[in-house]
């Protein structure tokens, strides 16, 4: 049986579709899974230990310069890349009309969720498969329920398997200490934490003996880091690539982190880990990993240094 898995983005929406291909692949033995995901993000499912091939999009680059000769080259390799599988099923875990678009480039039934549980109910006339999932469910059990309903196997009750297979061979701030990461960036400006509060929680894991490394992902966020690291005493990576990004915190004794997809993504490779919720419910995108997570805030409620603080004293480091 060849499955396609359609989940093209973000970061942290990828990390949650994890768990669901490991449940198929327990379910089904001898499936082959092919994901189609945006090339930014391909390095997590190519470190998936069950994908057997990764097919990347640059749709966020493209639709910007649809018209423009390179662009419809690199459409038409995408295309036929796309075509040179028939798939027994096609599974839209995004659950968005581009995302239903993007499924019938390829050859093969398309499933998803149906009109009541999906983001964007068009989308689902797309599907001649379709799940039904509550909506009020964390994103790893909307994901792993979906895969179950259109495969036809029992939902598994064991805890998200994420699969995820990291190197050792990791960006780690010098000397051989453990360390802590700090996640201070996101995609947003209401996510943010206050800038004195990273520094006050950088100084307590110094004092308790651990290097700092403080993570970025674009040269304003560098800037942020390095002002939170120079405060600290910490170390600042030079850029890393987001498979470069996961050893480095799967190797991280703690981690503490904005709601982004690098915190998800340390909670995922089994790190105790801390997620702060500003602008943003966690309940259904919570920090989730086989480790200890903690996950504080929410819309409109921004943590306090102490509830963090606090927070932190009941995670153990690795």
């Amino acid at each position: 049986m060849r499955v396609l898995i359609i989940k093209t983005s973000s970061m942290g929406d990828v990390v949650h579709a994890l768990p669901a291909i490991s449940d198929m692949a327990r379910a089904i033995p001898g499936i082959q899974i092919d994901w189609l995901v945006e090339k930014s993000f391909a390095a997590m499912p190519q470190q998936h230990r069950a994908v057997q091939r990764v097919i990347t999009l640059q749709w966020r680059k493209w639709r910007k310069s649809l018209r423009t000769p390179d662009t419809q080259a690199a459409i038409r390799s995408w295309r036929a890349e796309m075509g040179q599988h028939r798939y027994d099923l096609i599974i839209d875990l995004q659950g968005l009309l581009k995302s239903a678009a993007f499924a019938c480039f390829a050859q093969g039934r398309r499933a998803g969720y149906d009109w009541h549980s999906i983001r964007e109910p068009l989308a689902s006339l797309f599907y001649s498969r379709k799940g039904h999932v509550a909506r009020n469910l964390h994103a790893v059990d909307r994901c792993r329920q979906l895969v179950a309903q259109v495969l036809n196997y029992p939902l598994p009750d064991t805890p998200p398997d994420f699969g995820l297979q990291a190197s050792p061979d990791a960006w780690r701030p010098a000397g051989s200490r453990p360390y802590a990461a700090l996640i201070p960036c996101a995609s947003r400006p209401e996510k943010l934490w206050p800038q004195q509060d990273w520094i006050d929680i950088g100084q307590q894991l110094r004092a308790q003996g651990m290097d700092v490394a403080v993570m970025w992902g674009s040269p304003d966020e560098e800037q942020r880091a390095k002002t939170i690291a120079q405060a600290i005493d910490g170390a600042v990576p030079p850029f890393l690539t987001v498979a470069q990004v996961g050893d480095t915190l799967a190797n991280a004794s703690l981690v503490i982190g904005l709601d982004t997809g690098m915190t998800h993504l340390a909670a995922a490779h089994g790190r105790p880990t801390l997620g702060i919720y500003c602008d943003h419910e966690p309940g259904l995108a919570g920090v989730t990993g086989p480790g200890q997570v903690i996950s504080l805030g929410g819309k409109g409620q921004v943590p306090s240094l102490a509830a963090v603080t606090q927070a932190l004293r009941t995670l153990q480091p690795l």
